[in-house]
């Protein structure tokens, strides 16, 4: 887990002018750095030049996350993790993360929305499995632009709908990479992680368990 420090003061005490500096020196010294920016005000501008949280991405901040009572915005660098990952890692707690691009990811189901009768991607990448459109094209599950309400439909009922059937106990993620389990393998990396939770007493309430491990080159070269 990543050491927090964290800055108070009253308003325009100094606080986002002197963690700019103090990020700075940081990022000098060799450090990835994130800061996470909290306020009470809501419709808060977000990485608009002169606000603080463009003051900490110029002062050369990894990632930036912004906390108020109206939103919660992240900014980060590019990464090139896929699309799953991605979702996994930063949005585990929605029913669909609905992506934009990726046309070459592998695994992913693809919605292709054509405009011109020459660009067909469903010949081109794997796993279109729709197409949205307003030409004159045949095949299965064909949509016109003004559609999304029968869209969002199709989604719902081939996606959300059938992945609520069979929830997901427990994921795993090797090197930013998600790795599939069967359910029995799930089930059972559950029960021992909630065992040891148990043995420490700290069961009351609790919903969800997150876990983190980091192998060092001395746990590494120890199994060779």
């Amino acid at each position: 887990m990543s050491a927090v420090v964290t800055f108070i003061g009253y308003h325009d005490s100094g606080k986002t002018e002197l963690v700019s500096r103090v990020v700075s020196n940081l990022k000098n010294l060799g450090h990835r750095v994130a800061v996470i920016k909290s306020s009470n005000e809501p419709g808060i501008a977000f990485d608009k030049e002169g606000t603080d949280t463009y003051k900490h991405r110029q002062a050369g901040a990894d990632s930036v996350l912004f906390v108020g009572p109206d939103q919660m915005v992240l900014q980060t660098g590019p990464s090139h993790h896929s699309i799953i990952t991605l979702a996994h890692r930063y949005f585990p707690d929605v029913d669909i993360v609905i992506g934009e691009g990726f046309k070459h990811a592998r695994k992913i189901p693809k919605i292709e929305v054509r405009s011109n009768r020459d660009q067909d991607l469903r010949a081109e990448v794997h796993g279109v499995i729709a197409v949205v459109t307003d030409l004159d094209i045949s095949g299965d599950y064909i949509f016109r632009m003004d559609e999304a309400p029968e869209i969002a439909s199709f989604i719902e009922k081939r996606y959300i709908r059938e992945r609520n059937k069979r929830p997901e106990k427990t994921s795993l993620l090797v090197n930013g990479r998600k790795i599939p389990i069967k359910e029995f393998i799930q089930d059972s990396l559950a029960g021992t992680v909630v065992g040891f939770v148990e043995a420490l007493k700290l069961t009351d309430g609790i919903k969800e368990i997150e876990i983190r491990i980091r192998l060092t080159d001395r746990d590494t070269s120890a199994k060779e």
